[in-house]
Formats: C-alpha cells, structure tokens, sequence
C-alpha cells in the first residue's frame, strides 16, 4: 500500500463530473477517481474547515465511530472491479482485533478527513497493473473508455482553472 494525499479535488470539464486526485506523498503518480457530487461537497467542506450546525452523513459516521470507543487507523482503496473502485476502513477498538469495513472510497476518503486518518492506495491502482484497468468514463463522455494512455495525456493537459474554484 502506498501512502497518498488528496492532491485536488473538483470538477473535470470535460466530463462534468466530480474527480479526486489522490497522489503519492513524496511522489508524482496519481490516481483519479471520479465521485458524486455529495461526496465531493463533503470532501470540501472538511478541507476547507466549514462546520454544519447539525452533523451530516460523514460527521455522523466519525460521531457513531468515536462514540464506540474505535479508532480509525487507515482507509485503503484496494482495488478496481468492472469500472469500480474499492476501498476499506479499518477500525481499530480497545486493542482487539481490527474490524475491516467495505466502502466506497469517495466516502472513506471523507471520513479519513474527518478523523485525521493515514490514506493509502494499492500499489497496482497506482503503477497501472491493476487487471481491470481504468475506470470507464463517467457518463457523458465521447469515447467508450479511458485508457491509462488517454488518462495520462489528460492530466497533462488540464490547468488548475479546469478543475475550477470549488465552493461548497
């Protein structure tokens, strides 16, 4: 597992569709993963320090974890299944044995942040060896799929403004 940090986060234009970048800490690979727009709001709003008079969903579950007694040691986003990302929380509570919970990434992701959690990624999503592939292009896109090539050559094109100011 390779330790990452959320290195953007907003809105492709080119598919009009949420994405966050995580990237390697000390390293330029990067990983893409598209989200929906309440994930990508609650992302936001946690990197940004707005706080909610009443919790929501994310705040919730850090509430409902902390409440337990359990503590948050890691997300991991594990693998890619026809098209799809996974990912884990992994809970940790009063010395026993950890307690893995499958999640979506984009709400693990959310929940890491809420808890000061370590994000990581498997080293096959990032070095491009994962079977599956890529994931195939949210909807509206041109082509079928995204290639690792075509991803790459996309990066390398997008401007900050692309990913536009995001305001939760």
């Amino acid at each position: 597992m390779v330790p990452v940090t959320i290195a953007k986060l907003g809105l492709d234009s080119v598919s009009n569709a949420y994405v966050v970048l995580l990237q390697e800490r000390n390293g330029e690979r990067v990983l893409p993963i598209w989200i929906g727009r309440p994930e990508a709001e609650s992302i936001a709003v946690q990197i940004s320090g707005v706080k909610h008079e009443r919790p929501m969903t994310h705040d919730l579950c850090q509430l409902i974890i902390a409440g337990l007694g359990a503590t948050l040691r890691r997300v991991q986003v594990t693998r890619l299944q026809n098209g799809t990302f996974f990912a884990e929380l992994h809970l940790e509570r009063g010395g026993g044995a950890p307690v893995i919970v499958d999640a979506r990434p984009s709400d693990s992701i959310a929940i890491a942040l809420r808890l000061d959690a370590p994000i990581y990624v498997s080293e096959a999503l990032l070095g491009g060896d994962q079977e599956d592939g890529l994931p195939e292009q949210p909807a509206g896109r041109d082509d079928d799929t995204l290639s690792a090539e075509k991803l790459q050559r996309h990066l390398e094109q997008l401007r900050p403004e692309d990913f536009g100011k995001f305001t939760p």
